[in-house]
């Protein structure tokens, strides 16, 4: 086995919860911005991917280095071991990006990569003319960043958001890796109730159904690195069946989403179906001022409208109004809701007990958190 160095790349505002997965996985890491670092094998690359759930992509460092001239970029890019990753026939487009570097042309600094590794293999596999590229994908990246560049390979393929189960959308889909954060960052647990009375196309329910019953956020999907041949197929079906053995298909879940739109509950349902988890998830069309319950000690997540579009924000924050009317009697829940109107409290009428700044896409939001009573130690 060899020992690479892993980013995990995060959402700015996730790292913390970036960082705790990667711990939980057994790794020890480091927590930049938007990225966490850490050191694994092979097994590491394929269990990072497959269990990560508010991570964006999982990328090898092949080399770091200091670079302000192109000639200085393309010795230090040529003399790393291009060769212990790319096969033969390997595709390996670069990608760029310069962020407060003397080298801020990133076509030129695509090119001259992509110049130095070709030069590399040429010499390793004593080959004169143009490499085919008809074999398995590298997606190589040179970030230079204040005149230091990191060169990545993505071992993921499609961002790791993209679970396999969104069969439909709505208009404005919250990302399945932040929908997982939310609930990461609930007290909730499987054994209790939860509610998201927004659900849209179900992200919030659907993640936080994987969460309560351990499932991998990756168990239905492939990865780019699994065409690779330095990971032999038995680790990734080692870590297909540690996955396998973690879940707890047992545990039963009380979890609801609600949406005022019809047709939106229709495309819940589906994607559910998709993920495997039609049967788990409650969805209903239901408005969240006619919200009540029997049940104590549960949690509700939401990502209501914010009103950003000019003459939705009176009656997004008369909406508020009723949520918090709605959700008043019921002391034992905890509420958590995202969302980018600085009213928020004041409509809500209550003060949050913690909030934290996230970005849902490009949009500087706030996560409301209203906590509970605790449930009463057995």
């Amino acid at each position: 086995m060899s020992t690479f160095n892993i980013i995990a790349t995060s959402a700015m505002g996730l790292e913390a919860i970036v960082a705790k997965e990667v711990r939980e996985l057994g790794y020890e890491c480091q927590v930049e911005n938007g990225r966490i670092q850490y050191k694994g094998d092979e097994m590491a690359i394929a269990r990072s991917n497959l269990w990560l759930r508010t991570a964006d992509r999982v990328k090898i460092i092949v080399g770091e280095f200091k670079a302000t001239t192109f000639d200085e970029l393309f010795e230090k890019t040529k003399a790393l071991p291009w060769e212990k990753f790319l096969p033969e026939n390997a595709e390996f487009p670069v990608s760029g990006k310069s962020v407060k570097s003397k080298l801020f042309s990133v076509s030129d600094c695509q090119a001259i990569v992509k110049k130095a590794i070709v030069d590399r293999l040429r010499t390793k596999y004593k080959k004169t003319g143009w490499f085919e590229e008809n074999g398995p994908l590298f997606k190589i990246e040179v970030a230079l960043l204040k005149d230091v560049a990191t060169i990545t390979i993505d071992t993921s393929g499609a961002g790791l958001h993209k679970r396999g189960y969104r069969a439909g959308q709505g208009e404005a889909p919250l990302k399945e890796t932040l929908a997982a954060a939310l609930v990461l960052l609930t007290n909730w647990t499987g054994d209790r109730p939860f509610v998201d009375p927004f659900c849209g196309s179900g992200t919030i329910p659907i993640e936080a159904a994987l969460i309560g019953q351990n499932i991998a956020p990756g168990f239905n999907r492939e990865f780019v690195s699994e065409q690779w041949n330095w990971i032999p197929d038995r680790l990734w079906d080692e870590a297909r069946i540690e996955v396998e053995d973690k879940a707890k298909y047992d545990q039963p879940l009380d979890i609801t989403g609600s949406d005022l739109d019809h047709r939106m509950v229709k495309i819940a349902g589906e994607n559910a179906f998709e993920a495997g988890l039609g049967e788990l998830i409650n969805f209903k069309q239901m408005q969240v001022k006619d919200f009540t319950t029997t049940k104590d000690y549960g949690v509700i997540v939401g990502n209501p409208p914010y009103g950003e579009r000019l003459g939705d924000k009176e009656a997004v924050e008369s909406m508020y109004r009723e949520m918090g009317q709605a959700f008043a009697p019921y002391d034992t829940w905890s509420v958590y809701m995202l969302t980018s109107n600085e009213n928020f409290e004041a409509c809500y009428g209550k003060k949050a007990t913690k909030k934290r700044k996230l970005f849902n896409g490009f949009i500087r939001t706030d996560y409301y958190q209203y906590w509970g009573k605790r449930p009463p130690r057995n």
